[in-house]
Formats: structure tokens, sequence, C-alpha cells
């Protein structure tokens, strides 16, 4: 580690992005980002093995009283006998194929793939000079993070990873509480270090602070991270925002920045709350969006289902339509969706999870121009329904209705997307009302022509004082209508 931390000074040393947020502020978002809008999250580990509750199992299972906790007795025994390092060798992965993986993201429409390299839990699913306790050593003994990004870039999908590793700083300090498998001394190397005592964990100067020690280990799986698998996208989790993190963080944004430089790449940092200064990065909206358009560019984070990131039985699941709606939604107001599946232990992909990525990637084959590479309009939304702005609020579908209408600008095009016309066959686009330019600054251009994508024959329109009129044969699905519209 001391050779790492010599090498990350060095670079930082020598390229243009220094770690002060004076000098990360000459960031820019690359354009391949500005033009994608739709991404895989993927959230496969050893709580995969046990499957229950969420992927918090690991924290959970050493809460005494917790259902983790009980669950852990019934089935397994007492934690000193069977703890959370006894699930690695069950994690086999045998049926995983990163070719199946990437063929499936890619008929879903996605553009960019975020797999987690190292969970809170401290298992890393790659090949790591700094841990043993790493995917391609134990466990499956295979690369899984360096197959995915082979894979991805041969099918011309953006690969990236994410670390999450700062939160293990207390994530397994519970069972430390009573007698498990988690026991004092506990030294860098071993694979539940440090398990501290959980703080608070929304406040920024919360004890015990994490040490020198575990923010340089921190910083250097990072860093080789990047080294190993050039990702284009960095994901992190929220705890990042602690005040003792911050110049690790500067640390980690410049080397990155500066290897990208070295690339000749753009690269992406996505990050929640306000860890970074803004404009240094990436800000991320975890499983919500916002109510209005944003002049900068941002991501939401979500998950097919509503319960858990990682695969459990009895999942939860949203449907194929409310993910699309949302995903509209999102693009509209400048923003960009990284969609969560979570794979079985064994390595495959649950039918639910790929029935939805799938659904998904058809409504994209006929929809994608208004989606891919599209850009803000002078407004992105008309109607009634009202989006509860922030974090976890998109578990519950929205009520949209026929005259919710997004939209999008791409070249000469107009898209006017109808979140839910079924049941109806015509729709009323009021922002595109007849209007006298001197009065209000309303829309006040030519319309030449109009269609619907995915529908052969072209639809009856008028434009009046009321709004642009779009009569079309009646629509038998609840998923989004889009109306192409060419402006002159």
């Amino acid at each position: 580690m001391t050779e790492y931390l010599k090498k990350i000074d060095e670079v930082i040393k020598n390229g243009r992005y220094k770690d002060t947020w004076e000098s990360l502020a000459q960031y820019r978002v690359p354009e391949w980002y500005a033009d994608a809008k739709f991404g895989i999250f993927i959230h496969w580990g050893i709580y995969s093995v046990p499957a229950f509750a969420n992927e918090w199992y690991s924290r959970n299972m050493y809460i005494q009283g917790s259902p983790e906790y009980e669950h852990h007795i019934k089935t397994y025994g007492a934690h000193k006998d069977f703890g959370y390092k006894d699930f690695i060798p069950m994690f086999k992965a045998e049926n995983f194929s990163a070719a199946e993986w990437a063929d499936l993201f890619k008929n879903a429409g996605a553009q960019y793939v975020v797999p987690v390299a190292e969970h809170h839990d401290g298992f890393q699913m790659y090949d790591s000079e700094l841990s043993d306790w790493n995917a391609a050593k134990i466990g499956p003994k295979r690369d899984v993070l360096g197959e995915l990004s082979a894979e991805f870039k041969k099918n011309g999908l953006i690969n990236g990873a994410s670390n999450h590793r700062v939160e293990h700083w207390f994530f397994m300090g519970h069972g430390k509480e009573f007698d498990s498998d988690i026991k004092e001394p506990l030294a860098r190397g071993d694979f539940y270090w440090p398990a501290m005592k959980e703080p608070d964990l929304q406040d920024l100067f919360s004890e015990p602070v994490p040490t020198e020690e575990f923010l340089n280990d921190w910083l250097c799986r990072c860093c080789e991270i990047v080294d190993k698998y050039r990702p284009k996208i960095i994901y992190f989790d929220w705890w990042i925002q602690h005040s003792a993190v911050k110049p690790y963080l500067k640390k980690f944004a410049a080397y990155y920045y500066n290897r990208a430089d070295e690339w000749g790449e753009g690269v992406v940092i996505n990050y929640k709350h306000d860890a970074f200064m803004f404009g240094t990065a990436v800000p991320d909206v975890e499983r919500g969006q916002f109510a209005d358009a944003k002049p900068y560019i941002w991501q939401t984070d979500t998950a097919v289902a509503k319960n858990s990131w990682c695969f459990t039985e009895g999942n939860q699941y949203k449907t194929a339509v409310q993910i699309v709606r949302d995903m509209v939604d999102i693009v509209s107001k400048n923003g960009r969706m990284l969609l969560n599946i979570g794979p079985k232990a064994d390595g495959t992909i649950p039918a639910e999870d790929r029935n939805i990525l799938l659904e998904i990637g058809e409504w994209l084959k006929i929809n994608g121009e208004a989606i891919y590479g599209s850009r803000l309009w002078r407004k992105s939304a008309e109607g009634p329904t009202e989006i509860v702005e922030g974090q976890f609020a998109d578990s519950e579908a929205k009520a949209y209705t026929s005259e919710d209408i997004r939209f999008t600008v791409k070249g000469g095009y107009l898209y006017a997307i109808c979140l839910n016309m079924l049941g109806k066959n015509s729709v009323c686009v009021k922002s595109l009302a007849e209007a006298d330019a001197s009065h209000k600054p309303n829309f006040h251009g030519i319309i030449k022509s109009v269609e619907v994508l995915g529908r052969g024959s072209a639809p009856e329109w008028i434009r009046d004082e009321n709004g642009l009129t779009i009569k079309t044969d009646v629509i038998e699905s609840g998923m989004p209508i889009t109306f192409k519209i060419l402006l002159d």
C-alpha cells in the first residue's frame, strides 16, 4: 500500500488535476455521458447466497433480535460457528456467463453498466493485490469485474464500477457485541476489519472517525480498480460524505481524472448528497427524481425490485411500464437512469429481472430516438401528476394520465412523449398551442409534420389555441407513446 500511495501522489503531481476543489472544478462531463440515458447497475456478491431480506445481510445478521439474526441462527446456526465469511465457499457462480449478461443488457437497450466491485461487506468482486478476500482468489475464483468489463467493451457497452468500501468501517461492528466470529484483535488484512462501532450514518462528523490507515486502504482500492479495469464510471454510495473522507475523495478524483487524461477518455464519478463540490462530479439521487428540469446533468439509481438491491427469495418487483414512465420523466429533466438487477448466487439472472429488461428493450427499440442523445427542450413536462422530489420516493407507481407529457429534443425534432394513453385515441399537447408571440413566451414555431413512433400510418392532427391535438387508433398498451414532431 505504501508504494501505491507514492504512485497516487506522483500521478497527481504530474497531472493537470490536483487534489483541491479549485483544480477539480476544471472537470467537464464527457459528451458520451450527456448522450447516455440508460445504464444497468448490478448488485451481486456473497449476500446473494443467503438471499434473505436485502444486500445488508452481512450487517443485519449480527444485530441481535433482527429478522436476519433470527433467520441466520435458524438456518445456519450460531454466529460463532457460522459467520458471514462462511458463505464465501458457497458463492460458486457456477452458471455465471459474462457474455450472456452483456447480451441481455445490450438487448435491454442499456448504454453503460456499473457492476458492484466491492460492497459494504468488504468482499472484492475483482482480482486485487491489496487483499486476498476477493472473487479471483476464493469463492468463485474468477475475476468477475474483469470478465464483465471485457464483454461490455466487445458489445459496445460502457464499463463502470461501484465501490461501497468506505461503509465497511462500521458495517460488521455489531458482531463484536456478542459471541460471534467477529472478534478482536482485527488488523488490516482481516476480512471483517475494522468492524468499528456504528456511527450516526448521516452525521458528517460522527465518531469514531475513520482512521488514516483505513482511508488510505480505501483510496488504494479505488485507484486499483481504475488502473486494472479503466472504468469510465465510478459510482460511490453515500458515506463518502463524512468529513474525514473529504481529503481522500479529492485525491481519488484527481488521480482518476488524470488517468483519464492519459487514456484520452472522458470519465464520470457519481456521488450522493454533497459529498463532492458541485460541478466536480455528477450528482445521483437514490430511488428518486427531481420535480423539475435541471440545467446540470444528473442520474438516478434505482432497482427493478422495490425491497432489495440484490436477489432475495420473494423480491417485490416494479413493472416495466412503471420503470419506463419514470425513465422518460427523468430523461426529460436532464437525468439518466441507472437500473439495478440482482443475479442469483449461481450467476443466473432471475426470470423477473430478465423479462423486465427485455420489455424495456422492446420499448427502446421503437422509442429510443427520443431518448438516446436527446437534450432538454424549453420545458420538460406538462400535465397534472406531481413528482415527489428526492430520494426513496419511486417505489409506488405514479398515477400518470394522458395529460402527462414529457418533452425531449434532438436535431430538428421535438418529441412529445405521453406517459399513459391506455384506452385513449387522442392526446392534446397544450404546450404547443397557437399563441401570439407578442404576449406570452409560448411556443411560436412551425410544425411541419407529426408521426407516432412504432405506428405505420401518419396520425391526424390539428393545432389551435387549445394545443396540438393528435388522433391515433386506440392505444392498448400502458407504455409511453412517442410523438415525433418536425419543426421549422
